[in-house]
């Protein structure tokens, strides 16, 4: 795996020949915070997958900056080289999220109603559902998929004594509810709910604008987990540290082909908590 990021010396030379730098494991690109236009970022996105290539390399991490260059992350992704985002970590911090919302809101536990947007069965959305079940009483599965998911609401209410509620109602299912987690929702979708007002929305996927005129709540489509205690397992360097994301380093150090149980022992053992919740125009 390699981790991309700008330089941090520019070179006249090394731009106008857009020419790439390696440093271990790092590639090192010729731009600093400017937005490069898309001939040049084709360019260094060629030479970027000759180097993968040549590796037998197929996942990156990108810096902080090079995640802002759009020209270039749509070139790498047309590639099918895997972008690490943190996206997957996400969905699996959901209880956590959760727990975090609660403490920096102020909400009684026996008052927080959670709805979660779903519309596909996976390993961590049953996981999820069955752990938030476990904490919280008012707990809805908002799908388009009734029938599916009310196999699954009866499953999990004989296997594990738990009870969810799978509703469909644009115009109900939402209007009451404080915490609103969404799987897998496009923002177009999302947005043909009436949504309570005053709602933290959390978009596991990101990207999500909640277009609602009446709608003061907070919409989260990012976040940040807290300082790693320690990178001995993470070949840590400052470079590493500086212009990479926490959650994404951590997501790439865990082996995804495995029972999601098994994660998140891992999760806890290192103790993986949310430093903030990042949202359109604000920071919860």
């Amino acid at each position: 795996m390699y981790f991309i990021k700008e330089t941090d010396k520019p070179s006249k030379i090394l731009r106008f020949f857009n020419v790439l730098k390696l440093d271990k494991d790092k590639i090192v690109l010729p731009i600093q915070d400017e937005q490069i236009d898309e001939k040049q970022a084709q360019k260094l996105s060629i030479k970027t997958k000759k180097i993968l290539d040549m590796s037998n390399c197929n996942k990156v991490i990108l810096s902080k900056e090079i995640k802002k260059q759009d020209n270039y992350v749509n070139f790498i992704n047309s590639y099918n080289i895997e972008i690490v985002d943190g996206k997957w970590l996400f969905e699996l911090l959901a209880c956590k999220v959760i727990e975090y919302i609660k403490s920096k809101k102020n909400i009684n536990e026996q008052e927080l109603s959670i709805a979660i947007l779903v519309n596909t069965i996976t390993e961590s959305s049953l996981y999820n559902i069955k752990e938030i079940a476990k904490k919280y009483k008012k707990v809805n599965i908002v799908t388009n998929h009734i029938e599916k998911f009310k196999k699954i609401e009866n499953q999990i209410l004989d296997e594990d004594g738990l009870m969810i509620t799978v509703v469909n109602n644009k115009r109900k299912s939402l209007a009451k509810t404080k915490v609103v987690l969404n799987m897998d929702f496009p923002q177009e979708l999302v947005n043909q709910y009436n949504i309570y007002e005053e709602a933290v929305v959390v978009n596991i996927q990101g990207n999500v604008k909640i277009k609602k005129k009446r709608f003061n709540g907070v919409c989260i489509n990012d976040y940040e987990i807290e300082k790693l205690k320690s990178f001995d397992d993470l070949d840590y360097d400052y470079d590493k540290e500086i212009y990479f994301e926490q959650k994404d380093i951590y997501e790439a150090s865990i082996y995804k082909k495995q029972p999601i149980e098994n994660v998140m022992r891992k999760i806890n053992k290192d103790k993986i908590e949310i430093k903030r919740l990042v949202g359109e125009n604000n920071i919860l």
